[in-house]
């Protein structure tokens, strides 16, 4: 049986499940309850740290990365460990545990949900 956590697409952790959040900004003005939502999202990318984990998880071959492949970015393992949970808890990323190591991904459906949220209408 796999360890594995997901989180949906800017949905606090803990929460009833909900569709994604959030049209396209140019669609309508979000709700409160949208834009707070969608603020956590951005707050936990706003963290360089986590950004470029989030990065690295998003680009690695066959869409997952083990932690002991990320955690080399300039800080120490105890922050690493800090930043990829905050990324989980604001929905950004999954995680599942195999042995030792945890392996953590970026369903397909965050990256889409976040170009969709920022596209012009046409």
């Amino acid at each position: 049986m796999s360890n594995v956590e997901v989180l949906p697409l800017l949905e606090p952790a803990g929460a009833e499940a909900v569709a994604p959040c959030c049209p396209p900004l140019s669609e309508r003005p979000f709700t409160a309850e949208e834009a707070e939502r969608t603020a956590r999202m951005f707050k936990a990318l706003g963290d360089p740290v986590r950004l470029r984990l989030f990065s690295l998880v998003a680009s690695h071959e066959g869409g997952e990365a083990c932690v002991c492949d990320i955690s080399d970015v300039g800080v120490s393992q105890p922050t690493v460990s800090h930043h990829l949970k905050k990324l989980r808890e604001a929905g950004l990323l999954t995680s599942e545990r195999r042995g030792t190591w945890v392996y953590y991904r970026v369903e397909p459906s965050v990256v889409a949900a976040l170009g969709g949220l920022l596209s012009a209408k046409n």
